[in-house]
C-alpha cells in the first residue's frame, strides 16, 4: 500500500499547499477567548485573526524594537521607555464627562518622569509600585509623558532594551498585544507538544526546545538568543507541516496510476542524438536523458521538473522525451502557457526534428476550425505523432490515442487543475483493459535554488541544466540612465546593426499610461522606427496583436527580414534568434531578477559578441546583480534574499507566501532537516496514524483539509 494525500481524485492546488495557515492542536484552554481593551480593539483583534487565547499566543512578533531610557526622551517626541513605578495616585478632572487621571512616577537608571494616564483609574490598584512597565506615549511640554499604550514586563530596567513589536492594526498597537499576551502568559504551558521526543531531539544538531518554550522564548526572551532559537523551532513546525503533505502528494502519484512502460532499446533516438543535432549534447543534457529514461522504463508516471539556465537546452532534452514516446508506437505533448512560446517550441522542434518523418503539428486558441478538425482526427485516430500547444490541448474536445509523454512548460504559469486536466488525456484503454496515465516533464526556464525547489515542487524530482552549448558567447550587462548613455546605446545598437546583426528594445507597457511612467512598445516603435533607427528595419511585437501579426513579426525577425524588434515581456522566453546581439531594455526596475535574466537570455545564442542594456536607477540592487552575475541560479538565490523583508523574527511579509516563521534561505538548513524527517516519518508511518503522530495527523488536517489525512485507497 502507499499512502496517499487525498481519498478523492480532487488535487490540492499549488496555492493551498503554499498558503494555508498552519495551526497545531490546542487544549481546550487555549480555545477560550480574551478580552480585548475596548470596542475598538475587539475589531482590531478580529481582523488580525485573533478569536482564542491559542491564537493570541501564536500572534508572533514580526521584529524586535528598541525602548529608549527617560533621559534621551525629548519634548514633543513620541518614544517606548521601559520603567519601573515608584509611586502612583488617581486624581479628579475637574471636566464635565472625565474620569480621573492616573498619575505614575516611573524611572529608570537614567532617570524619572511623571506618566499619565487617560481614562483608566482602575490602573492604581493595578500597577503597583516596583511593578515594571512598557510606556509608549508622547512627551509633553510640562514634563509628562502622556501614555499611549502600556504593559507589564519583566524586562530588566537599565540601559536600552529590545522590545517585541508585534504585526498591530488600527484599533490595537503593538503595545497593547503584548499587554495582552502578557496576561495570558501562564497559558503557554497548556501549548501541547506536537513532535515525538526522538524526532524534536534529532531533528537538527543540538535538538530543537518544545513547543511552550519556544512560544515562551520567543514572547518573553531572556536574551536575544532565546528569541532566535525559539523561532527555529516553529520554523521547523511549519517547514514539516508542508513537507509531509507535499511528499503524501507525490506517494499518491506514485501509486495511484500506472504508465507506460517505455523501455525499448532506443532506435529513433540514438540515431538522432548521433547524427541528427546541429551540436554534441553537453554532460548536464546527456545525465538528464538518463535520468528520463530510468523513468520512462518504469510503470510509475515520470513527474519530473527540468529547470536550468537560460539558453541550456531544456527543449533538446524535452523532445528527446516525447520521441521516446514516438519511437515505442505512443503520442507526446507539449503544452505551453501562451501562443507566442508554443508557436516557437513548434518552430524549434521542426527545426531539431530527425531526419525521419514524425508527424508533428501545433493546436491553439487561433488554429483555425478547419485545421483544428483535421489535427483532432489525427490525434483521435494516432496518425499524429506530437503536438505542440496551449490550454488548447486540454479541452474536452482533444482526445489522444495513445498519449505517453507530455512535457509542460513553464508549468507555474498553469494550474494544478489544468496540468491534472492534462493528465487525464492519457487516461485511455491501452493493451486489454489498461489504463495508462502519461509520464509528464515539467520545465521552467528560470532557475530555482534548492530551498525553493524544496517548498514549492517538493513532490516532483529534480533535474538541472547549469552547462551551457559550446560557442555560446558571455553577456556583458550594463547599467545605464540619462541622455547621454542613451545617445552612446543607440549608436551602440547601430554599430552591430551595420555591422549585420539585430537587437530587441524591451518596453514594459504596450500603450502610453497617465497612472504609469515608463515606456510604450507602440510608441517607442514609432518614435524608433522615424528617429534613431530611421535606416533599418523595425518592426513591433506585443501581446495584444492579433496571431497572425505576432507570427509575421517574429518570421521577420527570425529570418533576418527586420533589424529591431521593438517588444515588450512576451518575448521573455522561447525567442532564438542567434544573430541577435544587443538588448536594450526600458525601465528595468519594473521587472523582477528572473524575468530581466530571461530577457537577456534572447541573446547571446549565436557567435556574437553581445550586450544587454538595463534602464533604469544605477543604485538598484537588482539591476546591479544582473551586471554583476550572468548566472541564473546565483541570481535567483540573490533574488530570494532581496525579497526579504528587513531583520524578521517571526511573521513573514514577503518573498514566499504562506509562512508565517520561516524566513528562506536563512533556514535552508531548517528545511533540509524537515524534508528528512518528513520522509523518515512516512516510510514509518505512512498513514500518519501511530499515536506518536497524531497531534501531527490533526495539523495536516487542520492546514490542508481532512483528505490530507485521508485513508489509503486500494
Amino acid at each position: 500500500m502507499v499512502p496517499t494525500l487525498f481519498a478523492s481524485s480532487e488535487p490540492l492546488d499549488d496555492e493551498r499547499l503554499r498558503d494555508a495557515p498552519i495551526h497545531w492542536p490546542r487544549p481546550s484552554r487555549l480555545a477560550g477567548t480574551f478580552a480585548a481593551p475596548g470596542p475598538k480593539a475587539e475589531k482590531a483583534v478580529e481582523a488580525l485573526g485573533l478569536h482564542t487565547v491559542g491564537d493570541l499566543l501564536e500572534h508572533l512578533p514580526r521584529a524586535r524594537g528598541e525602548a529608549r531610557t527617560v533621559a534621551t526622551v525629548a519634548p514633543e517626541e513620541t518614544a517606548t521607555v521601559l520603567v519601573e513605578v515608584r509611586s502612583i495616585r488617581s486624581r479628579q478632572v475637574h471636566r464635565r464627562g472625565m474620569r480621573p487621571l492616573v498619575s505614575a512616577l516611573v524611572a529608570d537608571a537614567s532617570g524619572s518622569m511623571q506618566a499619565t494616564f487617560f481614562n483608566q483609574p482602575w490602573l492604581v490598584d493595578r500597577y503597583r509600585p516596583g511593578q515594571r512597565l512598557l510606556l509608549t506615549g508622547r512627551f509633553g511640554r510640562r514634563g509628562d509623558f502622556n501614555v499611549s499604550a502600556h504593559a507589564p514586563t519583566s524586562q530588566g530596567i537599565g540601559g536600552s532594551e529590545a522590545v517585541a513589536q508585534y504585526p498591530a492594526s488600527e484599533g490595537i498597537n503593538s503595545t497593547q498585544l503584548l499587554a495582552l499576551i502578557q496576561e495570558h502568559r501562564a497559558a503557554v504551558a497548556d501549548t501541547l507538544e506536537p513532535l515525538p521526543a526522538r524526532m524534536r531531539l534529532h531533528a537538527v544538531p543540538g535538538g530543537l526546545p518544545s513547543r511552550p518554550a519556544a512560544l515562551t522564548a520567543i514572547h518573553f526572551p531572556a536574551e536575544e538568543r532565546d528569541a532566535l532559537v525559539g523561532r527555529r523551532r516553529l520554523a521547523f513546525d511549519e517547514l514539516l507541516l508542508l513537507q509531509l503533505a507535499l511528499l503524501r502528494r507525490r506517494a499518491r502519484r506514485e501509486g495511484g496510476a500506472q504508465a507506460p512502460v517505455l523501455d525499448a532499446s532506443p532506435t529513433l533516438t540514438a540515431r538522432w542524438l548521433a547524427d541528427g543535432l546541429p551540436f554534441a549534447p553537453t554532460g548536464d543534457q546527456s545525465r538528464a536523458i538518463e535520468q528520463i529514461d530510468a523513468d520512462l522504463a518504469r510503470p510509475r508516471p515520470m513527474q519530473r521538473l527540468l529547470m536550468g539556465e537560460v539558453g541550456s537546452g531544456k527543449t533538446v532534452v524535452a523532445l528527446y522525451a516525447l520521441l521516446r514516446a514516438v519511437e515505442q508506437g505512443w503520442q507526446g505533448a507539449l503544452m505551453a502557457p501562451t501562443e507566442t512560446l508554443a508557436e516557437q517550441h513548434f518552430a524549434t522542434i521542426q527545426a531539431l526534428m530527425p531526419g525521419e518523418a514524425v508527424p508533428v503539428a501545433l493546436l491553439t486558441g487561433s488554429t483555425p476550425a478547419a485545421r483544428r478538425a483535421d489535427v483532432l482526427g489525427k490525434l483521435a485516430s494516432g496518425e499524429l505523432a506530437l503536438i505542440v500547444g496551449t490550454h488548447a490541448l486540454i479541452e474536452e474536445a482533444v482526445v489522444f490515442a495513445r498519449l505517453a509523454v507530455a512535457v509542460v512548460d513553464e508549468q507555474h504559469r498553469f494550474g494544478v487543475r489544468q496540468r491534472a486536466a492534462l493528465d487525464a488525456k492519457g487516461a485511455r484503454a491501452g493493451a486489454g483493459d489498461e489504463v495508462h496515465s502519461p509520464h509528464v516533464l515539467h520545465m521552467t526556464a528560470t532557475p530555482i535554488p534548492r530551498t525553493l525547489a524544496l517548498v514549492e515542487h517538493g513532490d516532483l524530482d529534480h533535474t538541472v541544466l547549469r552547462e551551457l552549448p559550446r560557442g555560446r558567447q558571455p553577456i556583458q550587462t550594463y547599467v545605464a540612465s540619462g541622455e547621454r548613455e542613451r545617445e552612446r546605446a543607440y549608436e551602440r545598437i547601430r554599430e552591430d546593426l551595420r555591422a549585420g546583426r539585430q537587437a530587441f528594445v524591451v518596453c514594459p507597457l504596450v500603450e502610453e499610461s497617465e497612472a504609469l511612467q515608463a515606456r510604450a512598445a507602440r510608441a517607442e516603435f514609432e518614435r524608433l522606427r522615424e528617429e534613431e533607427f530611421k535606416d533599418f528595419r523595425v518592426v513591433l511585437l506585443h501581446g495584444q496583436m492579433r496571431p497572425r501579426e505576432k507570427q509575421e513579426a517574429m518570421r521577420a525577425f527570425a529570418a533576418g527580414g527586420a533589424d529591431v524588434l521593438v517588444a515588450t515581456s512576451v518575448i521573455e522566453v522561447g525567442i532564438d534568434v542567434p544573430n541577435a546581439s544587443v538588448m536594450l531594455i526600458e525601465d528595468a526596475d519594473r521587472y523582477g531578477i528572473s524575468q530581466l535574466h530571461q530577457l537577456r537570455g534572447r541573446i547571446g545564442r549565436g557567435p556574437h559578441a553581445s550586450l544587454c542594456l538595463l534602464f533604469g536607477p544605477k543604485d538598484s540592487a537588482r539591476l546591479k546583480a544582473l551586471a554583476e552575475h550572468g548566472d541564473g541560479f546565483e541570481l535567483a538565490r540573490i533574488d530570494l534574499e532581496l525579497r526579504r523583508q528587513g531583520d524578521i523574527v517571526g511573521v513573514r511579509q514577503s518573498g514566499d507566501a504562506g509562512y508565517r516563521v520561516a524566513v528562506l534561505p536563512d533556514d535552508e538548513d531548517l528545511l533540509e532537516a524537515a524534508h528528512a524527517r518528513a520522509g523518515a516519518l512516512l516510510r514509518e508511518d505512512p498513514e500518519v496514524t501511530a499515536p506518536e503522530h497524531a497531534l501531527i495527523a490533526d495539523a495536516l488536517a487542520d492546514a490542508f483539509g481532512p483528505d490530507a489525512i485521508a485513508p489509503i485507497r486500494a
